[in-house]
């Protein structure tokens, strides 16, 4: 085992907020920054000390935020920057660091800089956003400068009437794309990173940051495809001068500040690409998220009749094998189930009717245990599951309603785009936190920005914070060893040893640190099921999701979704 450099964030626990959907403290329907003052006592109980804090920058939220309109304000809907700075003294009383999400892809299109650069071409912020003209197809009519297709929409461009060009963007049509390759662009945007940490954050989440350089020949995709636009990713997502730009804003801006950074950069990347981003000498990032693990169901699929929500916990293994194994003694490692873009981990892989808190503990013990920072979604920690709305009407995401368009003018069937709807949607993650049994789940007193889950009367924190033996004491228990216990070091910092990796329904673990060791074996099915582990012998029992779970290595007989932590011999 190589020992690695002791950090503040490699030994935390994050927790992420969406704040329009956290806790309402004004009656309007839509979380803010005080409702998260309010919850901060709640969070320190639960043990976790870093608050990774989606966008509260002043935005027309046609994307929830991530649209920013101007980076040095908050969003009125969210309070004002005097709220902010209580949020970060209340949390520092608290042990509590917050990290920002930094926007660095797009700005939205009502951003100032976006407004003067569609006055005129001649705008002095016209360069700061990625501009073309229009091509003539073969008809002789007007068509987008590329076929590339956009995550949102079905093209990335969009038409500027009043300069007759074009605008890139990757996303909405409301976030037009930044120009990274404008020195005056970067160095307004490092301004403006500096002027957060001067204000005491404690880092950031770098949303879309593998996406800052595009293929700037702006040739058509050749990938095969059914549509006119192609979703060819690879001609704006890691290439080679998104390092040069990182690079830079480290060496200008964040290298002067004890932060941690963690980018997101996606499906796409495998482990050498993040190894460029969050290396130990790379000097780019700290860590990077990836979502390879997030649809081990094949969720995608969904819209085909013969779909069904099963895990495929091989392939499962193998992604975190990947990464346990690919980033050990290189790189950080991030850990989470799921975050604002993905649907609720209890639904993907979880039983939330038979095996609520069984289930919900097995995934929780599962992700705990691995090696790096495990960040936890707000209402994770009490088993909160997808959105089950009822009808198209209900969704609010701007991709799902994009693409609820898109199925249905393809002409498939409008049962099956409800299921895959409710499968994939990123609103599932989103609706408003089940803080107890009044109406709304004690999110808000007014209409909620978007409808709660009707589990609230059974899924919410007050019942959990009364049961022992409940889901969220569970993960307040492995908060515990992972921040506090005689086995702190072997849950942070020991070596990543994959065992059983053929059995079809048990994931199975040993983490090492000098001459101590834990095996974490867990049941992912209800299915009861044995594995047998002949060289290992337990010592003790850490943790179990069951009171009375059997000492009986070296086969283990599991019970539906048990999980067990053992100290090995």
């Amino acid at each position: 085992m190589t020992e690695v450099a002791r950090k503040w964030w490699k030994e935390g626990v994050g927790y992420q907020i969406y704040p329009k959907s956290f806790c309402d403290s004004n009656g309007d329907g839509i979380g803010d920054l005080q409702g998260i003052i309010s919850k901060l006592d709640y969070l320190a109980h639960l043990g976790i000390n870093i608050i990774w804090l989606c966008p509260v920058y002043q935005s027309p939220m046609d994307d929830n935020g991530y649209d920013v309109s101007d980076y040095y304000q908050i969003a009125k809907e969210f309070g004002s920057i005097e709220d902010f700075k209580i949020l970060l003294n209340e949390a520092k009383k608290r042990g509590i660091k917050i990290v920002m999400d930094l926007v660095l892809n797009h700005t939205s299109d009502e951003h100032p800089w976006f407004v003067e650069a569609r006055q005129s071409v001649d705008s002095p912020y016209r360069d700061y956003y990625i501009w073309q003209k229009g091509k003539t197809d073969e008809w002789g009519n007007e068509t987008e400068p590329t076929n590339w297709a956009s995550f949102f929409t079905p093209s990335c461009w969009e038409k500027d009437e009043q300069t007759n060009e074009y605008y890139m963007h990757i996303f909405s049509r409301k976030m037009p794309d930044l120009n990274w390759a404008n020195d005056k662009m970067r160095e307004s945007l490092y301004e403006m990173v500096k002027w957060w940490l001067e204000l005491g954050i404690d880092g950031f989440r770098v949303d879309a940051v593998a996406h800052l350089d595009r293929d700037f020949s702006f040739t058509d995709s050749h990938m095969p495809s059914h549509g006119k636009y192609k979703e060819d990713w690879s001609k704006f997502s890691n290439m080679p001068l998104v390092h040069t730009y990182l690079k830079e804003l480290n060496e200008k801006v964040l290298s002067h500040y004890d932060i941690f950074t963690v980018g997101e950069v996606g499906g796409g990347a495998d482990v050498n690409e993040a190894l460029k981003y969050a290396a130990y000498d790379s000097k780019e990032l700290d860590m990077v998220f990836t979502f390879d693990h997030c649809w081990a169901n094949n969720g995608y699929d969904s819209l085909n009749e013969t779909w069904t929500n099963r895990v495929n916990l091989y392939d499962l293994k193998q992604v975190f094998k990947k990464w346990q194994l690919g980033l050990q003694n290189r790189a950080w490692n991030p850990l989470y189930w799921l975050n604002h873009d993905h649907p609720r981990v209890m639904s993907q892989y979880g039983e939330a009717t038979h095996y609520h808190k069984e289930s919900g503990k097995m995934l929780a013990t599962s992700l705990l245990m691995m090696w790096g920072t495990p960040f936890i979604y707000n209402g994770e920690e009490i088993g909160m599951t997808n959105a089950d709305h009822l009808t198209f009407d209900d969704y609010h995401d701007v991709s799902t309603i994009e693409k609820i368009k898109k199925l249905l003018g393809e002409g498939h069937p409008t049962e099956l785009i409800e299921r895959y709807i409710k499968v994939t949607s990123r609103d599932n993650a989103r609706t408003p936190m089940q803080w107890d049994q009044t109406e709304n789940g004690g999110f808000t007193t007014g209409t909620p920005w978007m409808k709660v889950n009707p589990n609230y009367q059974t899924i919410n924190v007050a019942s959990q914070l009364e049961d022992e033996d409940s889901l969220f004491n569970h993960y307040r228990r492995l908060i515990e060893l992972r921040r506090f216990s005689d086995y702190k070091d072997i849950i942070v910092y020991g070596d990543y040893q994959l065992v059983g990796e053929h059995h079809p329904n048990v994931y199975a673990y040993v983490r090492t640190y000098g001459d101590r060791r834990l095996l974490i074996v867990s049941n992912f099915f209800e299915k009861p099921t044995t594995i047998c582990l002949p060289d290992l012998t337990a010592k003790q029992m850490v943790i179990s999701n069951y009171k009375d779970s059997s000492m009986h290595l070296p086969c283990l007989e599991l019970r539906a979704y048990e999980s067990i932590v053992f100290e090995l011999v």
